[in-house]
């Protein structure tokens, strides 16, 4: 079995070879995964909640039918983008990641790697996310399972561009069988550090420790790869 401190220690060792390069790419990938859905609506809620008092039920009736509207519109679009643009990058993103373990001196360009075989791109990240989700309305549990199984669809689709969409998934369900359990540990090992992060604002996630977790992950990409 792999070693979760040697795979850090490859990644720590990545990301300070390519420092600045690491830190961008890094932060890229967050702003991919996060939103602002959650927060938009929270600060629409807080100022209706101010002026509902001043409102009659036919005039509070329409705001919030509208508001329902323009949440619905809002969530629509970020699908939209997160299939369409958001998903490409970020496999450019794990290939740049990838491919700084491997030389420690990977090129921002590596990013649109994502772009060049598209429809593939389009099709199989669509499909995990779509796998994942119907996992997931089974339970929390069997959904983060199969998220461990479908953790490195990312790199090999910017690794084996020969492969199918299913064989993409497929590859990914082998090469962690076995493995799930002990990738979840190796998350764990890294709770100090977002710990640290939330308590600094993110100020410490940024310059440190996501860039340090997606090249320690690649790094484990790599182990997997090889096994």
């Amino acid at each position: 079995m792999w070693s979760i401190g040697e795979i850090k220690k490859q990644g720590k060792m990545a990301f300070k070879a390519n420092y600045w390069k690491s830190v961008i790419v890094a932060f890229l990938s967050t702003l991919l995964i996060g939103g602002t859905g959650t927060a938009s609506y929270n600060t629409v809620k807080s100022k209706l909640s101010n002026v509902a008092i001043t409102l009659t039920p036919a005039e509070l009736l329409t705001i919030l039918i509208a508001l329902l509207a323009l949440l619905f519109i809002i969530s629509v679009v970020s699908i939209l983008l997160q299939i369409f643009v958001f998903n490409p990058l970020n496999v450019g993103c794990h290939n740049f990641f990838k491919e700084n373990v491997k030389t420690n001196s990977a090129d921002l360009s590596e990013i649109t790697l994502g772009f060049k075989n598209y429809g593939k791109t389009f099709v199989t990240l669509f499909l995990r996310d779509l796998f994942i989700f119907l996992w997931s309305l089974l339970f929390i549990i069997p959904g983060l399972i199969k998220s461990y199984s479908y953790r490195m669809v990312p790199y090999i689709i910017a690794d084996e561009p020969e492969l199918s969409s299913s064989e993409v998934i497929s590859r990914s369900r082998e090469m962690m069988n076995g493995h799930k359990f002990h990738t979840f540990l190796y998350d764990l090992s890294f709770i100090g550090w977002i710990i640290l992060s939330c308590i600094t604002a993110g100020i410490v996630g940024i310059f440190w420790v996501n860039p340090y977790i997606l090249n320690s992950d690649a790094a484990l990409y790599l182990e997997l790869k090889n096994k």
